[in-house]
């Protein structure tokens, strides 16, 4: 504990860069004077609290922190790319079906309207960032088999990209499943976010809910005197 707490102090005083790679466990035991045992459980603490990630065959790396525009209506693919990383998704199911009550009052649309469904992990750079639960109706989104990781563009295809929106963001704790997923403690801290998009004649073309890891993403947001 005393070990990851000075690595923390040093990380968090600016004594290693976001990306930057911690010296290995026998350099650490050595500079630290501790067993290569002790080195190990106090990274494993780090890397459990997402101060830094561990990547197989290179080495232990600071974390970087995720900055995105609170008020910008973006797609995890564009946001990721402009980072200079390569957005990834595995899909966790993708269908069509009718919508629920529940869908068809959100997406204001009558119970009868086929939607398309679609659940997802969103990773960057191979790591598991984010889980996404969408739905759209399925005029807006006729061909699922040629969706690949960007919705937006898919939609964008057919003349559907969204252009306005309303985005709700709330603290939470991740359940276990959710943890599992994006490879992070049970009760970790992450955001949940609630987004409905529309396209310029008002129609509502998305319903997404997400849940994002809070150790990696900050939503910033600039403020103006009105």
């Amino acid at each position: 504990m005393q070990l990851a707490q000075r690595l923390r102090e040093h990380i968090d005083g600016g004594g290693i860069d976001p990306g930057s790679a911690l010296p290995s466990e026998r350099e650490l035991s050595e500079m630290a004077g501790l067993s290569r045992v002790t080195v190990r459980k106090g990274i494993k603490q780090l890397i459990d609290e997402g101060v830094v990630i561990s990547k197989h065959g290179s080495g232990t790396f600071v974390a970087r922190r995720i900055e995105t525009a609170g008020a910008k209506l973006n797609s995890f693919s564009d946001d990721t790319r402009s980072r200079g990383q390569d957005p990834g998704v595995v899909w966790i199911y993708k269908s069509y079906a009718l919508a629920t009550e529940e869908e068809a009052a959100v997406l204001e649309v009558s119970p009868d309207v086929r939607v398309a469904r679609l659940g997802r992990v969103r990773l960057a750079g191979d790591e598991p960032l984010a889980i996404e639960h969408a739905v759209i109706p399925a005029i807006f989104m006729p061909d699922l088999d040629a969706l690949g990781d960007s919705l937006y563009q898919a939609l964008d295809v057919h003349g559907f990209r969204p252009t306005s929106g309303t985005q709700r963001i709330r603290a939470s704790l991740a359940t276990e499943t959710e943890a599992g997923i994006l490879s992070v403690r049970q009760h970790s801290e992450v955001l949940r976010i609630e987004r409905r998009t529309r396209i310029p004649d008002g129609r509502i073309v998305e319903f997404t809910r997400s849940v994002y890891r809070g150790d990696r993403y900050e939503f910033v947001t600039d403020l103006n005197v009105i």
